[in-house]
């Protein structure tokens, strides 16, 4: 049997210094090292590139500047100049103009007024340089003031924004006809952090029920829906539900992480769907992934289970 690491591990390993030290040192110096399979480097150069390789493949790409939960109103202000920064980067690369970002870096945890004026910051050159934003979803306690602030938003007139909503949240449904009757665009994930049964289903089978009900939902009534998942069984429900009703192809996308089921990327831009990277990169890359897998150290098997699929694809 195998025994995955505890959660604790992985925070406690984040919150190292030496750990850290040591991974931002060696992690990322080998062109093939594990970390690069999954973080695209520490830099915007690096990033570009990689953003220029995936679309070489017909894959399209949304860009994620790393970085944690700020605690002041400076940090805040500092990562969106960076977001700033990379807008300009992009917009200079010729890349295509799609980002992704959190919240919390960029204020929520300090003051909601805050965070929604440096969004605004960045959104208002964004729309002039005709860059789209992803708002991501991140754990349930962040839920309903991030869809607050994302509703302040459109009211706002800003219209260059999507949101992410997590499938196994017991009130994902009425978030998902919230968003949908307003006209936005929505990333379905089924979830990755470990929530309480109060707040979030707990079984496979329930999920993948919930993730199957609320996809159909999207493909029916949502505007340009993007199916995040790694999924083949609800990537195949996705497609044959599609078919069924009339979809077509350029009415929705696939959404899947940098570096996991390549193969399974390329299948897809063969068969004529449109697959969108979620890129990350930036120097808090260390923190950001061992936490990721912390949230659920199952996650930890299902890179596994991905790098045995590719291999076996390749063999």
């Amino acid at each position: 049997m195998l025994h995955l690491p505890s959660k604790a591990i992985f925070h406690l390993l984040a919150k190292s210094a030496t750990v850290k030290r040591l991974a931002s040192r060696y992690g990322m110096a080998e062109p093939d090292s594990f970390a690069r399979r999954f973080i695209a480097g520490e830099g915007v150069d690096e990033a570009l590139e990689a953003g220029r390789l995936l679309q070489a493949r017909g894959l399209l790409l949304t860009l994620d500047s790393l970085g944690e939960s700020v605690s002041t109103s400076e940090d805040a202000l500092a990562a969106t100049r960076e977001y700033l920064q990379l807008l300009h980067a992009i917009t200079e690369s010729g890349v295509e103009r799609n980002i992704s970002l959190k919240l919390t870096q960029l204020g929520l945890d300090v003051d909601r007024a805050t965070c929604v004026d440096n969004i605004r910051r960045i959104l208002v050159p964004a729309a002039e340089q005709g860059f789209f934003v992803r708002i991501d979803m991140e754990d349930s306690r962040h839920t309903a003031v991030t869809l607050d602030v994302f509703e302040s938003l459109w009211q706002y007139e800003h219209r260059n924004i999507g949101i992410v909503l997590q499938s196994y949240l017991h009130r994902t449904d009425d978030d998902l006809r919230r968003v949908m009757a307003l006209g936005a665009r929505v990333r379905l994930v089924k979830g990755a952090y470990r929530e309480p049964a109060a707040v979030a289903l707990q079984g496979r089978s329930d999920v993948n029920a919930a993730y199957l009900r609320q996809m159909k939902a999207l493909l029916d009534n949502g505007h340009y829906p993007a199916i995040a998942t790694h999924d083949e069984a609800m990537i195949e429900a996705a497609t044959a539900y599609a078919s069924m009703r009339g979809i077509g192809q350029d009415q929705f996308e696939f959404q899947m992480l940098y570096g996991i089921r390549r193969d399974l990327q390329a299948r897809l831009v063969e068969r004529g769907y449109r697959v969108r990277i979620y890129l990350p990169f930036g120097r808090q890359w260390f923190p950001y992934f061992m936490r990721r897998l912390g949230e659920r150290p199952a996650n930890v098997a299902s890179v596994l289970a991905n790098l045995f699929h590719e291999r076996r694809a390749r063999d």
